[in-house]
């Protein structure tokens, strides 16, 4: 694959062959799903590309967890994917596990999701729906204030990486809802409408 962009399918399968996990799988769809959504609305040349960065952002969580965003580098540059991949994909654990600052649009996005989508997710879950084809922003917003809610997900990295897109948080959630709603299917987030 040197100096040639992945296909999605590579990436896919590059995925699978690093992680097992259904929730991680999930969680990098509603990714892929989103960093897609939004490079649409930024009208982007290459939203396959922002698909598949991501898709595979979370590459080396499963197998090398105290690794994260160190591990994903050497085995992507294994996989001769180009380099923005790379820094992109590595950028969204800064200062968290790296101190690759997001600079680029898509590092940015990347960021900010990536946190939200999990976020998202438990808010989806928790309604008697089960569903993210009914959920509203305003639920998120609640849930955002619970700190006891999905404990795990750290809001203050969300609200940075909003910060640096220069974004509305409350524009970033609609957008965000709207975008795995297109892949609800996919993540299991139907639910029982």
């Amino acid at each position: 694959m040197a100096n040639k962009k992945p296909t999605r399918k590579e990436a896919l399968e590059l995925f699978k062959k690093y992680n097992k996990s259904d929730s991680l799988l999930r969680h990098g769809l509603s990714v892929e799903a989103t960093m897609k959504h939004f490079a649409e609305l930024f009208n982007e040349e290459d939203v396959e590309k922002w698909s598949i960065i991501g898709l595979i952002h979370d590459l080396d969580y499963e197998m090398y967890p105290n690794e994260h965003c160190i591990k994903v580098q050497e085995i992507l540059r294994e996989e001769s994917y180009p380099e923005d991949y790379i820094r992109a994909i590595a950028s969204h654990g800064y200062e968290i596990c790296v101190d690759i600052e997001p600079v680029e649009k898509m590092e940015k996005v990347l960021y900010a999701i990536d946190e939200l989508t999990g976020l998202i997710t438990a808010v989806a879950l928790l309604r008697p729906s089960r569903s993210i084809l009914d959920l509203e922003p305003k639920s998120v917003k609640k849930k955002w204030k619970d700190k006891a809610f999905a404990a795990g997900v750290d809001r203050a990295i969300i609200e940075k990486g909003i910060e640096m897109l220069g974004m509305e948080r409350d524009e970033v959630i609609k957008e965000t809802i709207l975008a795995m709603r297109k892949v609800a299917d996919k993540i299991d987030l139907q639910g029982n409408l």
